[in-house]
């Protein structure tokens, strides 16, 4: 008879653990990390997204497959990680933007915590002058900034979006008396095609770029 080796239980387990922490050294599971953004959601001075809007941006950028993305308006980083997730999922990457420097150094942080520093790159300085450096094109960008200049990212941001790209922009339901020009635009230009997502009372607007 050959005698089998018992391993005791302690060790199984420890196996497992160390395999866990092994795989999840170098990323973080969605659900791990989407407890982290119930944790940084309404971190002091910030503005952030609903988690309904959160989620709205995952999931569209997965479902119409995006690699390339761009946001304005960093704040903490609490949607560019919702938009890190997805991202992630389709090996593409995200450039996000904020000007405030207390904000950027917050949004790094937890970028770092989440993992998604190689999905999630943050510039820091004024959207305005950064945009015209970029290179593109882009499949989408998120616009969360000063109301006001919704317009003025339009401009800029219009050609460097590639044909089946979105434009996405955020409280125009909220919002809408102070982006009045930028929302014309949007709602009449004929090569694109808007609706309005309506998840929370802040409202997203979508423009797909016509093929």
């Amino acid at each position: 008879m050959v005698k089998q080796r018992v391993v005791p239980a302690v060790l199984i387990l420890a196996g497992v653990a160390a395999l866990w922490a092994a795989q999840t050294d170098t990323q973080l599971s969605d659900r791990a990390i989407r407890a982290y953004l119930d944790q940084i959601h309404g971190q002091r001075g910030m503005m952030n997204v609903p988690r309904a809007d959160g989620e709205f941006l995952h999931d569209f950028i997965v479902k119409r497959g995006y690699k390339k993305g761009l946001e304005v308006g960093t704040s903490n980083g609490y949607s560019a990680i919702w938009m890190g997730m997805g991202l992630r999922k389709m090996g593409g990457r995200l450039i996000t933007l904020e000007v405030d420097q207390r904000r950027a150094s917050l949004a790094r942080k937890n970028f770092t915590h989440v993992k998604l520093g190689e999905v999630i790159e943050l510039r820091e300085g004024d959207a305005l002058e950064i945009i015209p450096q970029l290179k593109g094109p882009f499949d989408f960008v998120f616009i969360d900034a000063w109301k006001p200049d919704y317009i003025r990212y339009f401009q800029l941001l219009y050609p460097q979006i590639r044909p089946g790209g979105a434009i996405l922009a955020h409280n125009v339901l909220s919002h809408g008396k102070d982006m009045q020009d930028f929302l014309e635009v949007i709602e009449n230009h004929s090569d694109l095609e808007t609706h309005i997502e309506r998840r929370s009372q802040a409202g997203i607007s979508v423009s797909i770029k016509r093929q």
